[in-house]
C-alpha cells in the first residue's frame, strides 16, 4: 500500500511540476510576443536598396498593429492594408534610396478589386521610370495578374504559370442535411437572392446561373484587359491562349510572350545587382514592404487641421461592436457619428468591403450615414464586395465609388428557420411536449416545421424589409422604387454594370473616392483620418483565443477543405432575416 501512495504522490508532483514549468514557458513566450509588438526596431533605407513587395501575403483593408493569430496557426502575422501598399509604392517613385522594386507573388490572398488597386499602384511606380522585376516558381492566375503589371516577369525553368480562364463552383448542402433530417424553412425576396440555394437545391437554378454567368464574365473580362494592356499582347488572343490551354509548360510562357525569360533565383539576384551597382560577392540592400511602411510614418502628412474621415467597413455585419474583421453595428455606427460631430473632418469616405448580414445592423449603419450627408460630403468607396448589407450601408452616399470588378448589388432578403424536427425524433429518439400561453408562443421552433400562418407572417416581415431596402436605395440614388427592385430582387452586379444601371456613380479607386470627397468639401489641403480605431491586438487575442484553438484543429483536420467546412458552418448558422449575399465568391 505505502508503494501505491508513493507513486501516486510521485506521479501528482510531476503532474504539479510540468504544469508549473509550462506555465512559466507560457509566461515568457507570452511576454516576449507582447514585446515584439510594442518594440519594432527602427527601418532603415539604405542607399540603392531594393523594395521587396511580397504579395503573397494576407492585403487586406488595413494594415494591423500586430497579429497573435499565428500562435494557433492562424492566418500569418505577414498581413498588410492595401492602402500602404499603394502609399509605400508612391513614396518609393521619389525615393533616392530605392532603386527597383521586387515583385515575388505565387498564389496572392486578396480579392479581385484589392488586386486591381495593388496593380495600378505598381503601374503608377513605373512612371519614376524605377524598373520593376517580378519572379516567381509558380504563378497562379492572380499571381500572374499582379505581376502582369512589371517590367519584366521572370519565371523559374522548370516553373508553372496558370492560365486557364475562370470558374466558380458553389457547394450544395440539400443531401446532406436531408440524410441528417434537417430541413431548411426559407422565406425570401427575389428569384437572385440565392444565398439559400445551396441548402434547397442539389445544382443552380436558372435565375443563379445567369448572374454567375454575367458577374464571372465581367471579372474575366477586367482580369484580361489589365493583362492585355501591360503586356502588349491581344485580348482576344489571351483569350484563345487561356481557352485553348495553351500555356502548360515554362516554354510555352516564354513563346506566347506571357513572360520576359526564363531564370533562375541567382539570375534575378544578378539582375537585380546590376540594377543597383552592388557587387556580385556582396548581398543586395532589400527591405520589405512591411517593413517600408513602418519607416514612412507620418513624413510628409499635411498639418492641416481640416480632415477627411475614412471608416473602414470590412467583414460581415453584425450586431453589437464586431470585430476588425468585422461589422459590428455599435462599432461602425459611432465611428461614422464620430466623424459627422467633429467639425474638423469635413467629408467622410465609407470604405466597404462586405457581402452584408443583419438587415437590422444594416439599417443601424444606414441611418448614420443619412444624418452625416445632411452634415458634411459623404462617399462610398467600394471594395471586393459591396452587396446585400454592405450595399445598403452605403446607398445614401453623395457618390458611389466601385471597381470594375467590384461585386455589388445583391439587393435582397431571406431569412432561415432550420427544422430539426426528423433528426431529434427520428435519428436520435427525442421528443418535446410543453405549454404554451399563446399559440405562437413558440414560432420559430427549431423541433417543429412552421405552419402555414407562421409562415406567412415571416414571409409578410421578410418583404417588409425588403420594401424598406428598396424605399432607401431609391431615396439614396434618387430613383423610383420600382427601377430599383428592377434591378434589386437579389441580382448580383459587377462594378460596370453597376455604374450603366446607376446603382453606382463612377469607376474609381479608393485614392479618387478620397479626392471626390475633398473636392466637394472644398478642401485643397487636408489630412486623412482613419476610423474606427484598431482593436488592441492582444485584447483580440485573448477575446477569440476559443476560436482561435477550434480553427486550428479544423484546419489540420480538414487541411485544403478547411474553406468548404467554413461555408457549411456559416450557411448553417446564418438564421433570421438576412440582407446577405449569396456566397463566398471565390474564383478559381
Amino acid at each position: 500500500m505505502k508503494e501505491f501512495f508513493k507513486y501516486v504522490f510521485a506521479t501528482v508532483f510531476g503532474i504539479v511540476i510540468s504544469a508549473v514549468i509550462l506555465g512559466i514557458l507560457f509566461f515568457v513566450v507570452f511576454v516576449g510576443m507582447i514585446s515584439s509588438i510594442g518594440s519594432e526596431s527602427e527601418t532603415v533605407v539604405k542607399k540603392n536598396s531594393v523594395l521587396f513587395l511580397n504579395l503573397d501575403q494576407a492585403i487586406i483593408e488595413r494594415t494591423p498593429e500586430g497579429s497573435f493569430g499565428s500562435l494557433f496557426g492562424g492566418a500569418s502575422d505577414k498581413s498588410i492594408g492595401f492602402n500602404d501598399v499603394i502609399r509605400a509604392l508612391k513614396k518609393a517613385q521619389t525615393d533616392e534610396n530605392i532603386q527597383a522594386v521586387y515583385i515575388n507573388v505565387s498564389a496572392p490572398n486578396a480579392g479581385m478589386a484589392t488586386m486591381l488597386e495593388v496593380r495600378n499602384a505598381i503601374i503608377d511606380f513605373k512612371k519614376s521610370k524605377k524598373p520593376v522585376i517580378a519572379y516567381s516558381e509558380v504563378y497562379s492566375q492572380g499571381a500572374y495578374y499582379l505581376a502582369s503589371a512589371a517590367n519584366k516577369v521572370y519565371l523559374n525553368p522548370e516553373g508553372e504559370l496558370e492560365f486557364k480562364g475562370f470558374s466558380s463552383n458553389l457547394m450544395f448542402f440539400k443531401g446532406a442535411l436531408e440524410k441528417l433530417g434537417i430541413e431548411a424553412q426559407i422565406i425570401r425576396v427575389g428569384n437572385y437572392k440565392s444565398a439559400v440555394e445551396p441548402l434547397i437545391n442539389t445544382k443552380m437554378s436558372d435565375y443563379n446561373r445567369q448572374q454567375v454567368t454575367a458577374y464571372v464574365n465581367g471579372l474575366y473580362d477586367t482580369f484580361l484587359t489589365g493583362i492585355s494592356q501591360t503586356r502588349k499582347i491581344e485580348k482576344d488572343s489571351l483569350w484563345q491562349i487561356a481557352d485553348q490551354y495553351k500555356i502548360q509548360l515554362p516554354k510555352d510562357a516564354l513563346a506566347y510572350k506571357m513572360v520576359d525569360g526564363l531564370k533562375y533565383k541567382d539570375e534575378i539576384l544578378d539582375e537585380l545587382r546590376n540594377i543597383t551597382g552592388t557587387d556580385k560577392k556582396k548581398d543586395i540592400n532589400s527591405l520589405s514592404i512591411n517593413d517600408y511602411i513602418k519607416s514612412l510614418s507620418t513624413e510628409g502628412e499635411s498639418s492641416s487641421k481640416n480632415k477627411v474621415a475614412v471608416i473602414y467597413a470590412n467583414g460581415d455585419i453584425v450586431g453589437g461592436e464586431g470585430s476588425d474583421e468585422q461589422i459590428g453595428s455599435e462599432r461602425i455606427s459611432r465611428a461614422i457619428r464620430k466623424a459627422r460631430l467633429d467639425d474638423d473632418v469635413k467629408a467622410i469616405v465609407l470604405r466597404v468591403n462586405s457581402g452584408g448580414g443583419s438587415a437590422l445592423a444594416s439599417d443601424v449603419i444606414w441611418r448614420e450615414m443619412v444624418l452625416s450627408k445632411k452634415a458634411k460630403p459623404v462617399i462610398a468607396s467600394f471594395g471586393d464586395v459591396a452587396a446585400s448589407g454592405g450595399y445598403y450601408i452605403g446607398c445614401a452616399a453623395d457618390s458611389i465609388f466601385v471597381q470594375p470588378n467590384t461585386i455589388t448589388g445583391s439587393i435582397g432578403v431571406f431569412g432561415v428557420i432550420l427544422n430539426f424536427q426528423e433528426l431529434f425524433n427520428n435519428k436520435l429518439g427525442l421528443t418535446f411536449d410543453g405549454v404554451k400561453t399563446g399559440q405562437y408562443a413558440d414560432i420559430m421552433s427549431s423541433n417543429r416545421p412552421l405552419t402555414p400562418a407562421e409562415r406567412a407572417m415571416i414571409q409578410k416581415g421578410v418583404n417588409n424589409i425588403y420594401n424598406t431596402f428598396i424605399t432607401k436605395v431609391a431615396d439614396g440614388r434618387k430613383k423610383t422604387k420600382t427601377q430599383v427592385d428592377s434591378l434589386g430582387g437579389g441580382r448580383v452586379w459587377i462594378g460596370t454594370d453597376a455604374v450603366k444601371n446607376g446603382l453606382a456613380d463612377r469607376l474609381g479607386s479608393f485614392k479618387d473616392a478620397v479626392a471626390s470627397a475633398a473636392k466637394k468639401a472644398k478642401l485643397k489641403d487636408y489630412k486623412v483620418v482613419e476610423y474606427p480605431e484598431k482593436i488592441d491586438p492582444l485584447k483580440e487575442f485573448l477575446g477569440a483565443a476559443k476560436d482561435n484553438v477550434s480553427a486550428y484543429y479544423a484546419k489540420k483536420e480538414f487541411g485544403e477543405n478547411y474553406v468548404l467546412y467554413k461555408q457549411m458552418q456559416k450557411a448553417i448558422s446564418n438564421t433570421g432575416i438576412q440582407a446577405r449575399m449569396d456566397y463566398e465568391i471565390r474564383i478559381k
